[in-house]
């Protein structure tokens, strides 16, 4: 009889997506691969325009209890915590590059706040930087690596940031015989740089990293 493939989660899993990956038949391991701190910020009490490409800087700024008038994000699951919270999200985009081509097309005169982390990818800034786009960036949270070590072997390895990826390669390798599955085309760049066996989920979420889980390996 053959043992179920297991995956390894580099994020703590909800109940509801444990159960996706339980259901299945999935055997799984999970682990943080990275910690976040929120940092006390001085946010100004009115901002016309801010971005968010992650739910961390949302969660730290929504408490600060300022005022936007705009908010333009990356991901569904960060225009939904806005929108449950009030907000006015005008534009969504699937990643940061698409967001900031938005910004360009529609947006070029406006003056844009970033409310990002220590470790935040150069993308987004730097495209609309090199357009002449008016952007300040405020770090509002730390991301630290969580080291671990494993000693078996994985069919699938889950990973939902960059940082997540490296954290995991720092005392990790991954073997030729593992899928890796990623959030995003950000993450697939950075586990590109230790395998090619890897598929990107349609959607940004972590629901749709574990469906792709379970289409290639069950």
């Amino acid at each position: 009889m053959n043992t179920a493939p297991t995956i390894l989660s580099t994020k703590k899993l909800s109940v509801s997506q444990k159960e996706l990956l339980l259901n299945a038949g999935l055997g799984f391991v999970e682990y943080n691969a990275i910690k976040i701190e929120f940092l006390e910020a001085d946010i100004k009490t009115e901002i016309q325009n801010a971005i968010f490409t992650s739910k961390n800087a949302v969660k730290v700024v929504l408490n600060s209890k300022c005022k936007i008038q705009n908010c333009f994000c990356v991901g569904e699951n960060t225009k939904k915590l806005l929108e449950e919270n009030g907000q006015n999200v005008v534009e969504t985009a699937q990643n940061a590059s698409d967001l900031a081509e938005i910004i360009i097309k529609n947006y070029k005169s406006e003056a844009f706040l970033f409310f990002c982390g220590n470790l935040r990818r150069d993308e987004l800034p730097d495209i609309l930087k090199n357009n002449n786009v008016d952007l300040k960036e405020q770090i509002v949270y730390k991301t630290y690596t969580s080291i671990k070590e494993f000693s078996r072997f994985f069919e699938g390895i889950l990973f939902f940031s960059p940082s997540g990826v490296q954290s995991y390669i720092s005392r990790n390798s991954i073997s030729k015989d593992t899928v890796v599955f990623c959030i995003g085309n950000t993450t697939a760049l950075e586990a590109k740089k230790y395998t090619d066996a890897i598929i990107v989920a349609n959607k940004p979420t972590v629901e749709n990293v574990i469906v792709q889980a379970v289409k290639h390996l069950i």
